[in-house]
């Protein structure tokens, strides 16, 4: 379909299932998930499900967008506020509880990916924009270009800054298109990183 009759809106609390596997299938080969959790995809697709489900059970104050063809939930993106990003130290253990499933060695490797990016954390206060996928299948139509102006066009509203990590190449002239420039670049999990920011449009950072 075109993506014309794509409809943006706000997440509902009974969608969530939907949201999760759009993400768990969206980003089921990212060189990042390959990286932690192996080259089985069905293996990947169910540990990003774990995931998921513990960022949406303990994450309450970002905002999640969805793209609907219809009724079918086609693109997700979240963003956090600025001081919302970080999770907070039980935040952090009931999501670990929700990972628990995907084994040890592959928790270990997720929270060494989480450090790595916490190190590049920026300290200046910004939208942590992130996951955003779009299902397999509906990528290349458009969806998540939608998807980013109706997240630019919120963050040009405030005037405030946004920030993003991506483990895609491809992904950066994507994020450069609206906005975004690259300010740092690190190995993850042995495999390239980069971290971009987005200016606001009265920020002096």
């Amino acid at each position: 379909m075109s993506k014309d009759i794509i409809r943006l809106r706000p997440i509902g609390a009974d969608e969530t299932e939907a949201a999760v596997g759009v993400l768990a299938r969206g980003m089921r080969d990212n060189p990042g998930h390959v990286a932690a959790f192996g080259p089985d995809p069905e293996t990947r697709q169910r540990c990003l499900d774990l995931m998921f489900r513990g960022l949406f059970r303990v994450a309450g104050q970002r905002e999640t967008v969805g793209a609907f063809d219809g009724e079918t939930l086609v693109g997700v993106a979240a963003s956090a506020p600025p001081g919302e990003c970080r999770l907070r130290v039980g935040q952090q253990a009931r999501a670990a509880a929700t990972m628990i499933n995907i084994g040890p060695r592959r928790l270990l490797r997720v929270l060494a990916w989480q450090s790595a990016w916490g190190r590049q954390h920026p300290d200046w206060p910004h939208h942590h924009f992130g996951p955003i996928a779009v299902d397999r299948g509906r990528q290349g139509q458009g969806i998540g270009s939608l998807i980013m102006n109706e997240f630019a066009d919120r963050w040009d509203r405030t005037a405030e800054p946004a920030y993003l990590e991506t483990d895609k190449s491809e992904n950066v002239a994507f994020y450069r298109r609206h906005g975004f420039t690259v300010i740092g670049e690190a190995p993850v999990l042995g495999r390239p990183n980069w971290f971009l920011r987005r200016p606001g449009l009265s920020t002096a950072h």
